[in-house]
């Protein structure tokens, strides 16, 4: 009997096979479009995940500004950051940040990191994620593959 067909095989650094991916947020739910982008970037979808290493898929995001949130989110959900100096915190609502230059890239940003690992794999994983407002990207030399969103749970 071969035993070496049972052992079980983790995926490290050099042995993740890792892709790019094109992903048009054009009428997409912020929340649902980033924990499907966090488990891409994760590399969940993926029969040779490993939780310790960072095998998933490098993603851009275009058409990030058509991204939509339901309900009364647009006007009413407040993103805190603090300055650092006393009476330093300041609120944006998601209406406040698209007016913004990099409001779009920040929002879904914001969302993603929520749902990745808290740590160095974490910080690690969301380097892997670029978002651009509209159609065109400067990764064409990655030849990336457009994936339809909508397909992956």
């Amino acid at each position: 009997m071969n035993t070496l067909s049972y052992k079980t095989i983790s995926a490290n650094k050099e042995t993740a096979q890792k892709e790019w991916v094109v992903i048009d947020a054009t009428d997409q739910v912020v929340g649902r479009l980033c924990s499907k982008v966090a488990k891409l970037l994760r590399g969940k979808y993926k029969p040779s995940f490993t939780p310790h290493v960072d095998c998933g898929d490098n993603v851009i995001i275009i058409n990030a500004d058509k991204v939509v949130f339901t309900g009364k989110k647009e006007t009413e959900k407040l993103y805190v950051r603090y300055t650092g100096y006393p009476g330093g915190q300041r609120f944006n609502t998601p209406e406040s940040l698209r007016k913004k230059a990099d409001g779009a890239d920040r929002i879904l940003r914001h969302a993603v990191k929520g749902m990745l690992p808290k740590g160095r794999l974490g910080r690690q994983l969301l380097d892997n994620l670029y978002v651009y407002g509209g159609t065109e990207h400067p990764h064409a030399a990655q030849k990336p593959k457009a994936i339809d969103i909508n397909q992956y749970k």
